[in-house]
C-alpha cells in the first residue's frame, strides 16, 4: 500500500448513525515523500542514542520507574485526571481524599505498564497483553464495569456526549476482533519490510481508529508505544513514552489523527508521530545526562557523611525510585529505627537532597527536589 494513494476506510450507515469501518493495516507499504526518509532517520538516530544510554546508566532500573510514573502521570492527564507527579510517587494514606479516585487511575497505570513489560519475556507484544493491561487500568476506578480486559461488545464514539452529536464513531463492535487480529498480524509479520517506527506509527492510528476497548483506549494505545519498542528490541529498557509529546501537542495530535480519517492524510500523521519520537528520545537522553550528573554529587555528598554513608546510599537508591517520602518510608525500607531515620532525613536536608513539603509538625513528607524537577521540564 503506498500512503500516497492510501484510503482509510469506509462510513458504514448502521441504525441511527454512521460508523467509520478502517481499512486492515497488515502488508507491505511504501511512499514517495521524502520527508518521512528524514524523520525515520532522525527518530532511529535519537531512540538508538535514548537506548545507548538506557544500557550505560548504572541502576537503570531505579530510573526507569520514574520514567513509567511520569508517562502515567501525564497520560491519565490527556483523559481529565489531574494527579501531580509528586503525588503520584506518594502512597494512598498521603492523598488528600477527594483526590484519591485520580491518584487510583495512574497508579493503576503504572501497574499496567510494569505488568505488561515483565509479561514479555514470556508473551510477544499481542491483544492478550493489552486486555490484561487495560483489566489493571480500570480496576476500581471510572469505568470499572465497562468490560475491563475485554474488547466491547457495543458501540463508543468520541467526543459529544452521544451517539447523535459524536465527533467520531469507530467501527461497528462486530468487526473488533478482526481489525484486531489484524493489527496483532501486523506487528509480527516478517515478510514485509515495514520499519519499526513506521509500524508504529501506523498501529497507534489503527489502534486509535478501532477503540476496541469501551473506555480506556488513549491510555492503552499510549501505553502500546514502549511495549512494542522493547518487544521488537527497539529498547532495551521501556524508557520512550510520548504522553508527553501528545499532552503538550494535543490539538495537533487529535487533529493528525481526524486527518488519515477524513482525508486519507497517513503521512501528515506519520510525519507528526516521527517527530514526537525524535523529540522525546532526545529528551529522555538529556534527562539521563542530567541523572547521571546529580548522582555523582549526591553520592560524593553522602560520603561526609562518615559510618551513615552506608545507609546514606540506601536512602539515596529509596529517592530514586520514591523521590517523595516519609520517615516512615525510611523506616521499612531501610529497616532502622525512628531515632536514625529522622537523623538521615536531616542530614539528607544539610546536603540539600532533601525538603520537607507539607509544613506540619505532625506527618511530614519530604521530597528529592532536584530529582523530581528532572521529570517535569
Amino acid at each position: 500500500m503506498k500512503f500516497e494513494t492510501f484510503q482509510a476506510g469506509v462510513w458504514q450507515q448502521c441504525y441511527q448513525y454512521k460508523s467509520f469501518e478502517p481499512a486492515i493495516v497488515n502488508h507491505e507499504w511504501v511512499w514517495e515523500n521524502s520527508a518521512i526518509n528524514t524523520l525515520l532517520a532522525e527518530a532511529n538516530r535519537a531512540l538508538g542514542e535514548l537506548n545507548a544510554f538506557s544500557l550505560i546508566v548504572p541502576d537503570i532500573d531505579l530510573f526507569i520507574q520514574m520514567h513509567v510514573v511520569k508517562e502515567a502521570q501525564t497520560s491519565s492527564r490527556i483523559e481529565g485526571t489531574w494527579t501531580g507527579i509528586d503525588e503520584a510517587v506518594m502512597s494512598e494514606e498521603q492523598i488528600e481524599p477527594e483526590k484519591r479516585d485520580d491518584w487510583r487511575e495512574v497508579r493503576n497505570y503504572i501497574e499496567a505498564v510494569n505488568t505488561a513489560i515483565a509479561e514479555l519475556e514470556r508473551l510477544p507484544l499481542s491483544n492478550r497483553l493489552l486486555k490484561q493491561a487495560h483489566e489493571i487500568l480500570m480496576r476500581g476506578v471510572r469505568g470499572e464495569h465497562k468490560q475491563p480486559g475485554s474488547f466491547r461488545t457495543s458501540q463508543n464514539w468520541i467526543g459529544g456526549s452521544s451517539l447523535a452529536d459524536a465527533v467520531f464513531i469507530p467501527p461497528h463492535p462486530d468487526g473488533v476482533p478482526d481489525l484486531m487480529g489484524d493489527l496483532e498480524a501486523f506487528w509480527h509479520n516478517e515478510k514485509i519490510t515495514v520499519p519499526h517506527l513506521i509500524r508504529l506509527a501506523i498501529s497507534h492510528y489503527q489502534f486509535e481508529t478501532i477503540h476496541p476497548f469501551l473506555d480506556g483506549n488513549g491510555r492503552i494505545g499510549r501505553l502500546m508505544i514502549p511495549v512494542y519498542l522493547v518487544s521488537h528490541g527497539l529498547l532495551a529498557k521501556p524508557s520512550l513514552y510520548l504522553s508527553d509529546f501528545f499532552e503538550r501537542n494535543r490539538a495537533s495530535y487529535y487533529d493528525a489523527l481526524m486527518r488519515v480519517r477524513v482525508a486519507n492524510d497517513l503521512i501528515h500523521w506519520v510525519c507528526f508521530f516521527l517527530q514526537g519520537v525524535a523529540e522525546t528520545a532526545v529528551k529522555g537522553r538529556d534527562v539521563f545526562r542530567e541523572i547521571l550528573v546529580l548522582r555523582n554529587e549526591a553520592e560524593h555528598s553522602v560520603m561526609e557523611l562518615g559510618r551513615r554513608a552506608a545507609n546514606a546510599r540506601q536512602m539515596l537508591n529509596l529517592l530514586y525510585r520514591k523521590p517523595v517520602v516519609s520517615a516512615g518510608d525510611i523506616e521499612h525500607a531501610l529497616g532502622v529505627s525512628t531515632p536514625t531515620a529522622n537523623t538521615m532525613i536531616r542530614k539528607f536536608q544539610q546536603l540539600g537532597l532533601l525538603k520537607e513539603i507539607t509544613g506540619q509538625q505532625r506527618g511530614r513528607v519530604y521530597s528529592f527536589d532536584r530529582y523530581l524537577k528532572l521529570f517535569l521540564s
